[in-house]
């Protein structure tokens, strides 16, 4: 990388505005530029400093973080990483900042406010890189409409899938998710499965703004959960590492970091194809295994 991404953090915390800088300047393709305790602060130093990348805060004193959001994407079009608290409160706005135009989020351990933050510190870097290349490219920043409740039908028949899509994504996720899935009909033959970077206790909630907005039936999955066309089954975010579909696993939370998608060499229950789509859009293609039992049910494949 030939020149360093310029950061600008906001925070209405003293201690994040110090931690925070201090994990991004291990990197040294980045360099932070400046604070802001809030969101008022944060727009007069993104007009003076003209920041690459901006990190938010959600809850703020004076002018919160959606509010600021709102003005920034408004007016300035810049990348922006949420900061989110741990927490169901946390999970609502940051799904909300999303659909207001952040590139994608970050959330903060739980004893982030005894300092201990290095756990997110290689998610954070990574997602500050896409969001610059973003920028870079003097893309405008997609902003989704509020998703609006839509009328499923009463009682959906319970019909076999002509095949199972595998859907694997990270940075920016989220809203393509949403965009993708509102797309598709009530009607739609496919089973689908999704494994998306997200930290525990976000993705129940994830799979529910989803199912609000889109035709189609999204949920988080469970152990034992049915294969059926026009069903689309969100991975927990406990269950991220190996085969994260495979029933009676044992969850553990797992460290925040990156991991490769984890469909290679996972057998279907089924006897329909299989595909299965990176997070960069490439398709993979291969046959599933015979149809074993009356239902058809996600197992992992036996090889870790």
């Amino acid at each position: 990388m030939s020149e360093r991404i310029r950061v600008l953090v906001v925070d209405d915390s003293a201690l994040m505005r110090k931690l925070i800088p201090r994990i991004l300047g291990g990197d040294p393709n980045i360099e932070v530029i400046g604070t802001a305790m809030d969101g008022a602060f944060a727009l007069k130093k993104i007009a003076d400093l003209k920041p690459d990348v901006v990190t938010l805060d959600l809850e703020m004193p004076r002018m919160d973080g959606l509010e600021t959001l709102r003005m920034l994407t408004r007016r300035f079009h810049l990348p922006v990483i949420v900061c989110s608290t741990h927490s169901k409160q946390g999970a609502y706005c940051t799904f909300k900042a999303l659909a207001l135009g952040a590139i994608d989020f970050v959330a903060k351990p739980h004893d982030a406010a005894a300092g201990h933050i290095e756990a997110i510190a290689g998610e954070l870097i990574e997602k500050i890189k896409v969001a610059w290349r973003v920028g870079a490219h003097k893309q405008e920043l997609p902003v989704l409409p509020e998703p609006q409740p839509v009328r499923k039908a009463g009682v959906r028949a319970t019909l076999p899938p002509n095949r199972v899509v595998a859907i694997g994504i990270s940075t920016g996720g989220p809203n393509a998710l949403q965009y993708v899935l509102s797309q598709l009909p009530p009607d739609y033959p496919a089973c689908i499965l999704v494994v998306q970077h997200m930290p525990e206790g976000f993705t129940d909630m994830f799979a529910r703004r989803l199912d609000e907005c889109c035709a189609v039936d999204v949920q988080e999955a469970r152990s034992g959960d049915l294969l059926l066309a026009g069903r689309v089954l969100v991975c927990p975010g406990t269950r991220r590492r190996g085969h994260p579909f495979r029933r009676a696993a044992r969850e553990r939370p797992p460290p925040l970091r990156r991991r490769p998608v984890p469909f290679r060499g996972a057998g279907i229950r089924s006897g329909g194809s299989r595909r299965n789509h990176d997070r960069h859009g490439r398709r993979r293609r291969g046959r599933t295994g015979r149809d074993q039992g009356r239902g058809r049910t996600y197992r992992g494949a036996e090889r870790g």
